[in-house]
């Protein structure tokens, strides 16, 4: 993959861009936004995709596969780290002399002159923004926002708005997400992740401290993390708001049911405030908190902003239903490290019953494959009855000799709790022979593994007796 260079000059203005790589979440909501402003956009994605349509019909030209004769005349060529050295476009975009800018450059260029909410961390930042949206839409203003996941309520992960206020899912995977201007920082947990490109836990966590002490107003930081912790020790910012449910945190999360509808109490400046949330688990809880110091933070009435946080309906691909087949639940979700992972599975702990879990893990690059095959394996086997491993989604990676996803299976204590099934359509089969009533089976990943889900679908249909 490209190390991109965050130093290269951004050109005052951008009335043509051309993406390539337009197709992914984060991408496709740069585009809307410069779509939004009146930029000319071109593109080019792997393949169709629901992203591809949409932007289309906004007016965005995406070509599929990648060719240096997509590249037209444009001021700038924006590319992700995910991007091979050898793409044909990005090849071109530098014989041509066209300014190449990472992702990260390109929304910085579009949030110059805003008020910036950035929200980092390793888990959970895509819901939190979507959170801290849905917030401030409930609360009447008018926020621009690029998430890294679509907002349920409203269909669509970016969006312009007429505001000063901005909100982005800030990414640290490549150290990108202190190229911003932030005001408000929210970290949700500093979990040890991308080590590949940070080199050591120490540069990892220092490039969080360094995040929120570039934060203008104020910094908000889980109290419960160990991660997050460390870094709060670390900082000299003179405005920090921790949340959580530890006793010493400003914004406490307490009372926590999970019998029926997620109900629980902030607890902030001496006063409780009864808060409830449609999604499930302990964890979206905990992100609620830390939205709600987020925006408490931006000068929000803190009763108001409960009621507005309540809004919250989800973000695809957490935690996301699919179907329900001979009372079988289909669920998809983006988690793929093993806090995630037990995380989800808590959440649907909490509403699957008399039911059992079955998880359906997609192993996400052969680097985290390799460091974290054995959490993977212990996470699984604690918090799913049943787990069936795939194959490794190498993403941006070249092959590890020996990492498959066997490394996961191989490391049950108990064997006959998971199964190891490459191919999908066998994989499909064996999870519908092992479901039954009240089940949930749930695919895992950040990859592509919620392709799997027609599969599975019309598995439990024949198994089920329900063939159309």
């Amino acid at each position: 993959m490209i190390k991109p260079d965050l130093t290269a000059p951004v050109p005052e203005n951008i009335r043509s861009v051309h993406f390539v790589g337009i197709g992914g979440s984060g991408m496709s909501g740069i585009a809307r936004l410069f779509l939004a402003r009146g930029s000319a956009v071109s593109g080019s994605d792997r393949g169709e995709s629901t992203n591809v349509e949409q932007l289309r019909a906004l007016g965005a030209t995406v070509h599929i596969g990648h060719d240096a004769t997509h590249l037209g005349a444009v001021d700038a060529v924006v590319v992700t780290s995910a991007l091979w050295p050898e793409n044909p476009e990005l090849v071109a975009a530098h014989e041509r002399g066209i300014p190449v800018l990472h992702r990260s450059q390109a929304l910085a260029w579009l949030v110059a002159d805003s008020r910036l909410v950035s929200v980092a961390g390793a888990h959970g930042k895509t819901t939190s923004t979507g959170m801290i949206v849905t917030g401030l839409l409930g609360l009447g203003a008018d926020p621009s926002f690029v998430n890294g996941g679509v907002i349920e309520s409203l269909g669509v992960s970016s969006a312009p708005g007429r505001d000063n206020l901005f909100v982005v899912e800030a990414d640290e995977s490549d150290g990108s997400f202190l190229f911003y201007n932030t005001a408000v920082a929210l970290i949700t947990n500093v979990d040890p992740d991308h080590l590949d490109h940070y080199g050591s836990l120490e540069n990892f966590v220092s490039a969080f401290v360094e995040f929120a002490d570039r934060a203008s107003e104020v910094v908000v930081i889980s109290a419960d993390d160990a991660g997050a912790r460390d870094v709060r020790s670390r900082l000299s910012h003179h405005n920090v708001v921790t949340f959580g449910q530890s006793p010493q945190a400003d914004v406490r999360v307490t009372e926590v049911s999970e019998n029926g509808p997620l109900t629980f109490t902030i607890e902030y400046k001496g006063v409780r405030y009864p808060a409830s949330l449609s999604v499930p688990g302990l964890h979206n809880a905990i992100n609620a908190a830390g939205a709600f110091a987020v925006l408490a933070g931006l000068g929000w009435d803190p009763a108001s902003v409960i009621d507005a946080v309540s809004g919250f309906g989800g973000t695809k691909r957490r935690f996301e239903l699919h179907q329900v087949v001979g009372g079988v639940s289909v669920y998809d979700d983006y988690a793929h490290h093993p806090t995630e992972v037990a995380a989800a599975l808590t959440a649907a702990r909490s509403v699957v019953g008399d039911g059992r879990i079955i998880a359906v893990h997609q192993p996400h690059l052969y680097s985290r494959t390799q460091a974290f095959a054995g959490e993977f394996a212990e996470t699984l086997e604690t918090y799913a009855d049943h787990t069936i491993v795939l194959d490794v989604c190498g993403a941006r990676e070249d092959p590890i000799p020996g990492v498959t996803g066997a490394l996961v299976s191989e490391r049950f204590h108990d064997p006959s709790h998971v199964d190891y099934v490459p191919d999908w359509s066998r994989a499909a089969e064996r999870t519908a022979e092992i479901a039954r009533d009240g089940d949930f089976v749930v695919t895992l990943g950040c990859g592509d593994v919620y392709l799997i889900i027609p599969q599975l679908l019309s598995s439990l249909k024949r198994v089920r007796g329900q063939d159309a």
